[in-house]
């Protein structure tokens, strides 16, 4: 963990299923790809002996921009010529610029690492390496894993009847991606890629951005999307029934929200769509509208989509119409949807939202989750709360990887001092029954409803790794 400068279990970062067997992963063949540059395992079949090398033992120039021998020569051949005063010669650089390459050959030079694909042993990869190159057809030698196509793609057919969990490991059952890493396959669902112009680079930029999210500097907030949608400009408000400098203005946010797990946070998806009740029902994605505005049920933002959008007037069951939808994910749903629900209770702009008073009680309840990704990244969103400080006091410092019956004594121990406190708590959302509090009873919860919600979790087994 990064952030906390400590080492934990490798298996205990990613989504899987705590009664699952370890995965097996050997770096020459599962790592080497990716987090090396122009890497050959060179596996001797014969022998069975490896003797792997890499230009470098990480991502350097050369996996962006290609071999660079000849460019190195282009620039002697260049500087000799300056220095003699002879005339330049002709032609021009062979080194690979992505930014000059056209939308779906740039794009694809990030999809070499940044996607979710097969290998096909025909390419004799753990021989001699790779075959790609950037500014090549990356289709003509890594063929991406699309679950909308599967019936196009008789290797991916055959693929799927072998590793059914494959696919729900990895994507929404709709065939978005929900695990980092793999964010081309998103462009790849995406029209404003596929129709359009998009690519990675309308977005980010290795050389001229922030390091920790990699977006170019001129294409903050809404303007990255106004590059091509220039017609918006003026009427945000109108599209989005949002104030204009508000959060629920920012065209990412809606269109493309935090649903997809990281390494122990939540990121954006990166498949562009709009929030539609009836995809989150059919799924179990959550959409943009709930995870921003925590306090209100699923029947709030099918009505307004209906209001707003003219969607398909549709009437959810009892539950999405008396309780907040992001506390049905929290408490009920999968390992997926529990892990995002709980990044989003303390992701900033649910502030502006809602109040935070009434979240605390009800993260406490993943604290003791299967899943050790969960638990750390609920414990991780409860100390942002602001209610965290007081309540915490005296009480021993929680660790996701400790044993359940001293995590359980932590999450008592938490759940007593947030009932000491619940005077100078206080607040209206205290008695708001979509947030599971009893209406005539202040700050209490409905223990029926509770209770009823973890016990009818979805407890799918998952195994989500990066």
């Amino acid at each position: 963990m990064i952030e906390e400068k400590k080492w934990v279990p490798r298996e205990s970062t990613f989504i899987r299923d705590p009664h699952s067997s370890a995965t097996p992963e050997v770096w020459n063949f599962t790592c080497i790809r990716c987090h090396a540059t122009a890497g050959i395992p060179a596996h001797d079949p014969q022998t069975d002996w490896v003797a792997s090398h890499a230009a470098d033992l990480g991502i350097a120039c050369e996996a962006c921009h290609g071999p660079g021998q000849s460019h190195i020569k282009w620039q002697q051949f260049l500087d000799a010529a300056v220095a003699s005063g002879d005339p330049l010669p002709e032609g021009k650089d062979p080194i690979v610029h992505p930014e000059r390459l056209d939308a779906e050959r740039s794009t694809q030079v990030c999809g070499q690492c940044h996607g979710m694909r097969w290998w096909d042993e025909k390419e004799q990869w753990r021989t001699t390496g790779f075959d790609y190159r950037p500014g090549e057809d990356l289709a003509a030698t890594t063929p991406m894993i699309q679950p909308t196509k599967v019936d196009e793609l008789p290797w991916l057919e055959s693929i799927v009847e072998r590793r059914p969990d494959l696919l729900r490991d990895f994507f929404w059952s709709d065939g978005m991606i929900r695990v980092a890493g793999r964010e081309y396959n998103g462009l790849l669902e995406t029209a404003c890629h596929t129709k359009g112009e998009m690519s990675c680079l309308s977005c980010h930029s290795m050389h001229d951005s922030d390091p920790n999210d990699m977006l170019s500097r001129d294409v903050t907030g809404n303007q990255a999307c106004l590059q091509c949608h220039e017609s918006m400009r003026d009427e945000i408000t109108t599209h989005t029934y949002h104030a204009p400098e508000s959060e629920g203005s920012q065209c990412y946010n809606c269109h493309m929200p935090h649903t997809t797990y990281s390494l122990l946070k939540a990121i954006r998806s990166h498949e562009v769509d709009s929030p539609n009740v009836s995809v989150t029902q059919a799924t179990g994605r959550p959409n943009a509208c709930n995870l921003c505005h925590l306090d209100k049920t699923l029947q709030w933002t099918a009505d307004n989509l209906t209001h707003w959008y003219g969607h398909e007037s549709i009437t959810l069951e009892h539950s999405h119409q008396q309780t907040a939808a992001s506390l049905i994910w929290l408490l009920q749903g999968n390992a997926v949807q529990r892990t995002l629900a709980s990044w989003h209770m303390t992701w900033k702009p649910t502030f502006e939202t809602s109040s935070s008073n009434w979240r605390m009680p009800f993260m406490i309840q993943l604290l003791n989750d299967n899943y050790a990704a969960t638990r750390y990244v609920t414990w991780q969103s409860l100390k942002k709360l602001p209610e965290y400080e007081r309540i915490q006091q005296g009480i021993e410092f929680y660790k996701f990887v400790s044993p359940a019956p001293e995590r359980v004594a932590i999450q008592q121990a938490l759940m007593n001092s947030w009932s000491t406190h619940l005077n100078e708590i206080g607040g209206p959302s205290l008695n708001n029954p979509q947030l599971m509090f009893l209406e005539n009873q202040p700050a209490t919860i409905d223990q029926t409803l509770l209770i009823q919600l973890l016990q009818t979790r979805d407890d799918t087994s998952i195994l989500m790794s990066e």
